[in-house]
């Protein structure tokens, strides 16, 4: 399989698998690069610049001399001890040859990684900010469409309609994301115009990713209606498992919209975190796409990935026949 974006990155399949707060470790990250794809370490699930870096060098140790990145993601708007100066510097003189970003624009920070050699792939929720990402100077583009976990920003547009218009109106690479977890939806992808997939959920379950087996069994169980939405009245949407912190939440923001602090105690990561330690899946707001109906076991992520690129290969014979019918 050759795509753009293939040919950026240096991988076999045209599948990124995307930053995961405080999951997407050299260990995860490495099995990606192995598996034939590439994933991106997150840059904020450390606490500080020497273990972000003694974590590149392990992923560079596992990783085979296959590709790999770190995920930048940025808050909105620049706040006074935010580190995202820090981390880009530490990429470079790392030698890290790509960067997923998210969250504000990286225009600012593009000529410094350029000069470095360093392709950037930028993640938005909606073909508008994709526009003015790829005006900045982005290498390539990752949008997501209301079916993706974490946040699908505010219009909450389906992966099939985005993939569409951003085939029609992007000219750099593009991956689409948001629901995506099985190689039909790849294959289906390829044929909308766009030039991959950037999957999240659906690699939850991969013997890669620490996590608790506890909260792994119950993403096996979930149905693609046991995700819902918080937060929109912070004006940050998330898609999130459905337990009993996203039905606090939702009571909270009825009663008193907009109030981030009474959300906080329920909607910090360092709660998130307890669950994927624990595996209690009842506590915290657990980014989780509508995918999950494709998770049906645990296995090494390069199996996921293999079986997922064979799926795309019998899709893809089915669309040629039908096409020289």
């Amino acid at each position: 399989m050759k795509t753009r974006i293939t040919e950026l990155f240096g991988i076999d399949h045209a599948i990124i698998a995307g930053g995961l707060q405080w999951l997407a470790n050299a260990q995860y990250v490495s099995a990606a690069a192995r598996a034939g794809i590439i994933g991106f370490i997150t840059a904020a699930s450390f606490d500080d610049i020497d273990q972000l870096r003694e974590e590149i060098h392990k992923c560079r140790d596992l990783s085979d001399g296959k590709p790999f990145g770190v995920n930048v993601s940025m808050l909105p708007k620049l706040v006074e001890g935010e580190r995202t100066e820090q981390v880009f510097k530490l990429i470079v003189d790392e030698g890290i040859r790509f960067v997923e970003t998210s969250g504000r624009n990286p225009e600012p920070y593009l000529p410094a990684l350029h000069d470095a050699g360093i392709k950037v792939i930028h993640k938005v929720p909606a073909v508008r900010f994709a526009k003015k990402a790829e005006a900045a100077g982005v290498d390539a583009i990752s949008l997501v469409g209301a079916e993706c976990g974490g946040h699908p920003g505010l219009d909450m547009v389906g992966s099939m309609v985005l993939a569409t218009l951003a085939a029609r109106s992007l000219k750099v690479p593009f991956v689409i994301g948001g629901g995506i977890g099985s190689g039909e939806q790849l294959a289906g992808a390829l044929a909308l115009g766009a030039d991959g997939v950037i999957i999240g959920t659906r690699f939850l379950v991969a013997d890669e990713i620490w996590a608790h087996n506890g909260y792994k069994e119950k993403l096996l169980e979930a149905q693609e209606t046991d995700t819902t939405l918080v937060l929109q009245s912070l004006r940050n949407t998330l898609r999130a498992l459905r337990n009993d912190t996203t039905h606090e939440v939702q009571r909270l923001e009825a009663e008193d919209p907009g109030n981030l602090e009474l959300l906080m105690p329920h909607i910090s990561g360092q709660v998130g975190r307890q669950a994927y330690e624990t595996g209690d899946w009842s506590r915290g707001a657990l980014s989780v796409g509508q995918a999950v109906a494709f998770a049906d076991r645990t296995e090494p992520l390069a199996d996921i990935v293999a079986r997922i690129a064979q799926e795309a290969d019998k899709a893809l014979e089915r669309t040629r026949s039908i096409a020289s019918a």
